[in-house]
């Protein structure tokens, strides 16, 4: 892996939720290459341990945890396995995230013309309770239950920095995905509400907003079958200025400046946009 740059974050402790997963396992490896210990926290332990293995092949300092981050006790386990291993959490980072279909609607508008006739076709009016609680839990209340957990320790004392990883959804709602769009929207206000709340702590608190990354929540949705890309997928590119979707380590430069006290130490409550010009294009 090659670092836009690197900054200094020797003897830091970073602790990642959703740290396997594509954009999660690029940030935790950014991170140990700077000279940080990783805590890769995520429900499959077997990818935390792929991404630890990676980490550790490149000379960094790694461990990965189980964790579930809509459990507050999971959490809590969590930061005592971690601290267990490499003491005070210095930086978390709220990476867990996803969408499931059960939240999404078939249509980016409703069209009535096209539920005849038995159409199987998933509405607005469709989408469950369940469904819609998970997605929130997932992506809003599970980045709120780890600020609480993680943030007590760093609110303590008097030191810390939170990274929420939001999304373009949390800006600009994006179609057919209402319930991810309020939750990374939710998401996206809660930091700069937070980032408030804590900085006479020492604490800082911002938000990284990527673009379209082709991941494996949103590959149903902008891939065919056969590798090829959807309506959806063709739209989105061309509604984003620089014409593609974003690499993982697109997001490198943005993480390691905000991780870095002595680059961004004054800066709190700041949702940085990386989507190559989605956000500043109107489509016309």
């Amino acid at each position: 892996m090659n670092l836009p740059y690197k900054v200094d974050l020797q003897n830091r402790i970073v602790a990642i939720t959703g740290g396997s997963g594509v954009l999660g396992s690029a940030m935790s490896e950014a991170l140990a290459l700077c000279g940080a210990s990783v805590a890769i926290l995520g429900r499959n332990i077997e990818k935390s341990r792929l991404v630890l293995s990676r980490i550790e092949s490149a000379g960094g300092k790694a461990i990965a945890v189980t964790c579930d981050v809509t459990d507050k006790q999971s959490l809590g386990k969590a930061l005592d396995t971690v601290t267990g291993a490499f003491g005070k959490v210095d930086i978390l980072i709220n990476g867990a995230g996803g969408n499931m279909p059960q939240g999404t609607t078939s249509m980016e508008r409703l069209d009535l013309s096209l539920m005849q006739g038995g159409n199987p076709l998933q509405t607005f009016f469709d989408l469950t309770p369940e469904a819609i609680r998970q997605v929130m839990d997932l992506n809003f209340t599970g980045a709120l239950l780890a600020c609480q957990v993680f943030g007590r320790d760093m609110a303590a004392r008097g030191s810390g920095h939170i990274i929420n990883i939001s999304s373009m959804s949390g800006i600009r709602p994006l179609t057919k995905v209402p319930a991810y769009s309020a939750a990374k929207a939710a998401l996206t206000n809660f930091t700069q509400w937070l980032a408030v709340y804590l900085a006479k702590c020492g604490i800082r608190v911002n938000a990284i907003a990527p673009g379209f990354f082709l991941t494996e929540q949103n590959r149903h949705l902008l891939q065919n079958a056969d590798g090829s890309l959807t309506p959806r997928a063709q739209t989105i590119l061309a509604h984003t200025p620089m014409g593609r979707f974003g690499n993982p380590y697109d997001l490198t430069g943005a993480l390691l400046w905000l991780a870095s006290d002595e680059a961004s130490g004054f800066v709190t409550g700041a949702v940085i946009p990386v989507d190559g010009g989605f956000s500043a294009f109107a489509g016309v």
